[in-house]
């Protein structure tokens, strides 16, 4: 792009935020009294999805850049928090709780309002300064609960064989073809998983409601509870219906002294129209060079080879990996990973475009709710990982196999038949077992994958091999867990994720613009923010 066009476009750029300042002034409340409005419901995605809506749903990403923009606006009074859901995994229930803690902090008042709390809804809730449920509502407070399915006994009914190679003793996502229950194994992994959830659960509501832990450990054997209920027991602040929180909210709101005995008039404007209009640019655009950029890449799914829009697709993704690392103007990447793994030589195709990337602009790795096997994989080779408590992460090993469908051929009356040449030309087919040496040369095969996966770690976390053979094995752990053990840095989300990447780039808070990829326009009309404004 030549120089005169890129001075146009930010002139352009300027133009847009004059105009986002008029509209400020004209649409949003003077003086005091604005009030954030967000509906928070799932699922709270990663990134948009390609859609033509006047509503479209925020993605987790947008409602933590809102939350972090309103704390620090001095012209906003409060959030009020339309609680539909919580995520559906515990380590986004972490980052937008922690999100709402520091806008509690900094002294703003935070509600929430739900009709329906269940424990992460709680966990997520607990962060705020009241919690609001109409009288018929209910928290459905009851702990933590890790279920697997297992279809043995159906596939030997079908006289379905699975064959399975697995390198690692708690490599156990196999289990779900070849057992009727849990091994040891997996049961230990996810007794410590369910434990690592349990504590924040509980660490969580105790410090955001003011009880000693011991005494939310009764609350949740003895729950559910209705709204009164769980009034009584210190969990909720009010029953509130719908047609009284903006009186509530005019109670809530803080008005300098000379305004106290006035009529109080607390305004709620959606969330998105507030942070369009006043906390989403870095301001002016200098004319003569360009605003320093971070690239905040999602990668979600499984990761397979090839193309497409689907999971994480080993083309598609190693192509934008190699244009940001092209792109002059990004100064530093956040990798969000959101994946339990996949394809063994995808994933290391990525983790070698990662490793490129990181040669020459800082990489920070934040893991979503499971970065494990392959999603693991690409997260060591990020100059730092963070991750939530909650986050399942791990899984260093290998597994691989197939399904024998011999017997169900036979059963169905259905012949299949072939011709070879090599000794082995038969391994993949469905229709017949594993040979004795097949099986071997499969296995030599995974055990090669497994020793370039713990070297890659190895090297990518500063470990020695041996030190990384111990907490391997395919075995998964919590976030808080891999912290420990020096598989991640710390904990933190994207938020912590941005900072990060921020100070390893030397770059200011206030000068840098955050660019999300992969891009879908969700096309939002101004006429849709002028009546959310509403």
């Amino acid at each position: 792009m030549t120089e005169p066009v890129q001075i146009v476009r930010r002139i352009g750029g300027n133009l847009a935020q004059a105009l986002r300042w008029a509209l400020a002034r004209a649409i949003l409340p003077r003086g005091r009294g604005l009030w954030i409005s967000l509906r928070l419901a799932p699922p709270l995605d990663e990134i948009a999805a390609p859609q033509l809506s006047l509503h479209p749903q925020p993605t987790l990403f947008e409602v933590l850049q809102i939350l972090d923009a309103a704390g620090r606006d001095a012209g906003v009074d409060g959030i009020f928090v339309d609680l539909v859901g919580a995520p559906a995994d515990w380590s986004r229930t972490q980052s937008l709780r922690r999100a709402l803690s520091r806008v509690r902090e900094l002294g703003k008042p935070v509600v929430v309002w739900a009709e329906r709390l269940d424990e992460r809804g709680l966990l997520l809730a607990s962060a705020a300064t009241q919690i609001w449920l109409p009288e018929a509502g209910q928290v459905f407070l009851l702990g933590v609960r890790a279920e697997t399915f297992h279809l043995r006994d159906l596939l030997a009914h079908l006289d379905v064989r699975p064959e399975v190679v697995r390198i690692g003793s708690h490599k156990t996502a196999g289990e779900i073809f070849t057992r009727s229950s849990m091994s040891p194994e997996q049961r230990e992994q996810l007794d410590a998983l369910a434990d690592a959830w349990f504590g924040a659960l509980v660490d969580g509501i105790a410090a955001g409601r003011g009880l000693e832990p011991e005494r939310v450990r009764e609350l949740i054997d003895r729950g559910p509870y209705t709204a009164p209920a769980a009034l009584a027991a210190g969990l909720v602040d009010a029953c509130v219906y719908p047609d009284e929180i903006e009186r509530r909210l005019d109670a809530l709101t803080p008005l300098p002294p000379a305004q106290r005995d006035g009529p109080r008039r607390a305004q709620r404007v959606d969330a998105r129209t507030v942070h369009a209009l006043r906390g989403a640019d870095p301001r002016w655009r200098p004319l003569l060079c360009e605003i320093p950029r971070i690239a905040y890449v999602v990668a979600r799914g499984a990761i397979h080879r090839g193309s497409g829009s689907k999971g994480i697709a080993c083309e598609a993704l190693g192509a934008l990996l190699e244009r940001v690392r092209r792109d002059e103007s990004v100064r530093a990447v956040v990798l969000r990973i959101d994946s339990p793994g996949g394809d063994a030589l995808a994933s290391d195709l990525l983790w070698r475009a990662v490793s490129q990337l990181r040669r020459e602009k800082p990489v920070v790795a934040s893991m979503a709710g499971v970065a494990a096997s392959g999603g693991y994989y690409l997260a060591s080779a990020a100059d730092a990982v963070l991750a939530e408590s909650g986050t399942i992460t791990g899984s260093i090993g290998v597994l691989g196999g197939k399904l024998n469908l011999e017997g169900l051929y036979r059963r169905l009356g259905v012949g299949r038949d072939g011709v070879e040449r090599g000794a082995r030309a038969g391994l993949l087919s469905e229709a017949r077992t594993f040979r004795a040496d097949e099986r071997r040369a499969l296995r030599d095969e995974m055990s090669a994958l497994y020793a370039m996966f713990v070297e890659r770690v190895a090297r990518g976390r500063g470990l020695s091999a041996e030190a990384v053979e111990r907490v391997a094995q395919g075995r998964v752990w919590s976030g808080s867990r891999a912290a420990a053990l020096g598989l991640v840095d710390g904990i933190g989300g994207p938020l912590e994720a941005l900072a990060k990447a921020r100070s390893l780039a030397g770059l200011a808070r206030d000068r840098v613009r955050v660019t999300l990829h992969p891009r879908h326009a969700r096309l939002p009309t101004l006429a849709a923010l002028l009546r959310n404004a509403r």
